[in-house]
Parts: structure tokens; C-alpha cells; sequence
């Protein structure tokens, strides 16, 4: 097929491949079977940990910034500039990755140093700031990223409350007033791919508490503490979507810092130039390491998949394990699904070879659809 332009738009397959490897990996399986196709590789994320990664791939700047990391240690964490636009990953300064092996603090993890990367931001020009949130070691509502910007959490004595959502139980007044005045100035974009509550059923501590050490006790704490935490600064934004988003990350930015709420995979191909990209593309090749339930409620395939799907573009994609029957990849705009389970059922094996099993079946997507 002389006319083919396949276009890589695939996520990272979390803890083997980055998102540029994938693409890396795919375009080498489709030349080894068919030599001149014209590969474009446009790394994709969600808004979760990855996000400045794939930022940068599309040509933004990275930067970096030495800020306080989850546990109140300093950490490096990376952003990235293009013009006056910038990508802030929260992941960057507040996610799990700076804890050490199997240390948790659910109640006390901050997200101070997310408000000092947003400040690095602000310091760099940014006049449009795209927040990716996800990943998150904290669920302190967002509470340490504005303390970072200027707000004051005091008790009833007037001291500051400690850290983390724990502290927050003993709130008794919240102090916008020396808020960064930037940040007026701002497009704030919270890009996300969870629409969940500050709390209830499905907030934050309930649905994510658990993957950052909360035990049930530790849940009903931090679920009572940021619901009072929101009756002083503002219960009407706490049921709005994305308020539960990385610990609560997503309330503080909506109530306070003037954000709005939009899907990150949206977002996220906006910034990358996805639109550009796929009207060159006869094909497009998405991914993420697993293709499940939770692919289909707002992960970077699905994005890819509705976007190319309305430019009637056809999709396949690449992925390390896949947990979908084929009808729920047809009503996603799939046409087909290349798990690397299916060269090598070992799992451990199959993380450990990712990169020469994605060549693999890039190449059997080369012979089906291009040849």
C-alpha cells in the first residue's frame, strides 16, 4: 500500500515501555515487514504520569524545578514549556513514585510541592497552564498545593494544621487572600481521567485511598476530614466532576484556583497536535500496556480511538495484556487488539521483553493491514 501513513499514537505500558519507546517499537516491527510506510510517532497521556513525557516528545521544552515531595523531602520534578503554555504533571512533584519501597503516609503525603510546580510555571510565563493530575501519593484535597500558593489552613488556635488530609480534620479557618495573584490571570485546564467526588462512595479515599497505604480506618479519616475541609471552603464544588481527582487535587484547583475540569486525553491531544497528525494518517496504532474496563472510561486509547474514529480513520492497538472481548473494542473504535500475552503468556517474561514482543506484533499489524 504505497499511500499508507500509519500514525503511532500510543500510552506508555506502565513499568516496562515509555510511550516514546512504544513508538519507537512499533515503528521498527512495521518497517522490518514493509520498508518505505511513513511512520509519524506522536506519544500520547491522560494527564496522568507521563504527561510532561509526552509533552516534551511533541516538542515542549522540559524544565525542572527542586520542590517538596509527598513527604515533605525535596524532590526534582520535571514540567514542560511551549510558548506561554505550559504542562504541570502533579505526579512530578506529589505521586507515588518519590515514595520509598513500601512506605506510605496516607494521612500525612502532601501535595505541597504540586503547588511549587505550578509556581515554577507562573514563574516561567505560562499563561496557560494544563495541570495533569493523576498518580497521586496524597489525599489532601489539594490543601498543600494552595498552602504552596499562598493560602493559610489554621486551627482554632491560629496555628497552620498539619500536613496531609489528616490534619484538615482540625480546620477551623481557610485564608485565600494571599493567593498567588497570577493565577488570576490563568487558564487553568485540570486534565484528568476520573470524574469521581471529593467523597462519599465515590471519592477519593474511598475509591484511590487504598493504593496509597489507607487502611478503612485511615479511609473514614481522610473521608471526614475533606468533607469538612469542603464545608469551609465550598461544598458546592465538591460533587463536581473531577473534584476527587488525585486525592482531592481536583476540588482545590476547582474551588479555589479558578480551574475547569476537562478530560485528559482531550486535552492532552489539543496540546499535542493530534488533529494535524491524523489528517495525514490512513492508519492509526494506540495502546497502553493494559487494555481493560477502565481503558474505555477516558484512558488515552479511547480518546485516540473517538478521535480517529470521526475522521474515519481506521485504529488498532498494541498492548501488553487485553482484558476486552472484541465487541467492547468495536464499540470503542478498535478494529483489532495486539496483546503481547499472546506471543509470550509468562507475564514477568513478557515485561521483561516488551520491546522486542511489541516489534513482534507490529509486525503482524504490518502484514494485516498495510501489505
Amino acid at each position: 500500500m504505497e499511500t499508507a501513513h500509519v500514525l503511532v499514537a500510543a500510552d506508555k505500558f506502565k513499568g516496562s515501555l515509555t510511550a516514546v519507546q512504544v513508538a519507537e517499537r512499533v515503528t521498527a516491527g512495521l518497517r522490518r515487514v514493509v520498508p518505505g510506510v511513513r511512520v509519524e510517532t506522536l506519544p500520547v497521556a491522560d494527564g496522568g504520569d507521563g504527561t510532561v513525557a509526552a509533552a516534551v516528545a511533541a516538542g515542549f521544552e522540559r524544565r525542572e524545578a527542586r520542590v517538596t515531595g509527598p513527604l515533605g523531602t525535596p524532590v526534582t520534578a520535571a514540567y514542560a514549556v511551549r510558548g506561554s503554555t505550559a504542562v504541570v504533571e502533579m505526579a512530578e512533584a506529589s505521586g507515588l513514585q518519590h515514595l520509598p519501597e513500601g512506605e506510605f503516609a496516607p494521612l500525612t503525603a502532601t501535595t505541597y510541592g504540586s503547588g511549587e510546580l505550578l509556581a515554577a510555571a507562573l514563574d516561567a510565563g505560562a499563561r496557560t497552564i494544563v495541570f495533569g493530575v493523576g498518580g497521586s501519593a496524597t489525599t489532601d484535597g489539594g490543601a498543600g498545593m494552595l498552602a504552596a500558593l499562598g493560602a493559610r489552613f489554621l486551627d482554632k488556635e491560629g496555628e497552620p494544621v498539619g500536613p496531609g488530609g489528616g490534619g484538615l480534620a482540625g480546620l477551623a479557618e481557610a485564608d485565600l487572600s494571599g493567593l498567588d495573584p497570577r493565577l488570576a490571570g490563568v487558564d487553568l485546564i485540570l486534565a484528568s481521567d476520573v470524574d469521581n467526588p471529593l467523597t462519599g462512595p465515590k471519592g477519593a479515599p474511598e475509591v484511590y485511598g487504598r493504593q496509597k497505604g489507607a487502611t478503612e480506618d485511615d479511609i473514614a479519616v481522610l473521608d471526614a476530614a475533606l468533607a469538612h475541609y469542603a464545608s469551609v471552603l465550598g461544598p458546592e464544588h465538591a460533587g463536581l466532576p473531577g473534584a476527587g481527582a488525585a486525592g482531592g487535587i481536583g476540588y482545590g484547583a476547582l474551588v479555589a484556583l479558578g480551574a475547569r475540569f476537562r478530560p485528559g486525553i482531550e486535552v492532552m491531544l489539543d496540546v499535542l497536535g493530534f488533529a494535524p497528525a491524523l489528517a495525514e494518517a490512513t492508519l492509526v496504532v494506540t495502546g497502553e500496556g493494559s487494555l481493560d474496563e477502565q481503558t474505555l472510561h477516558g484512558k488515552a486509547p479511547a480518546g485516540v480511538a473517538a478521535a480517529a474514529r470521526e475522521a474515519g480513520v481506521e485504529v488498532v492497538a498494541v498492548c501488553g495484556r487485553l482484558a476486552l472481548p472484541q465487541e467492547a473494542l468495536d464499540g470503542a473504535g478498535i478494529r483489532r487488539a495486539y496483546a503481547l500475552t499472546d506471543l509470550e503468556p509468562d507475564p514477568a517474561v513478557c515485561m521483561a521483553q516488551a520491546g522486542p514482543l511489541l516489534e513482534r506484533a507490529a509486525e503482524a499489524i504490518a502484514r494485516d493491514f498495510l501489505s
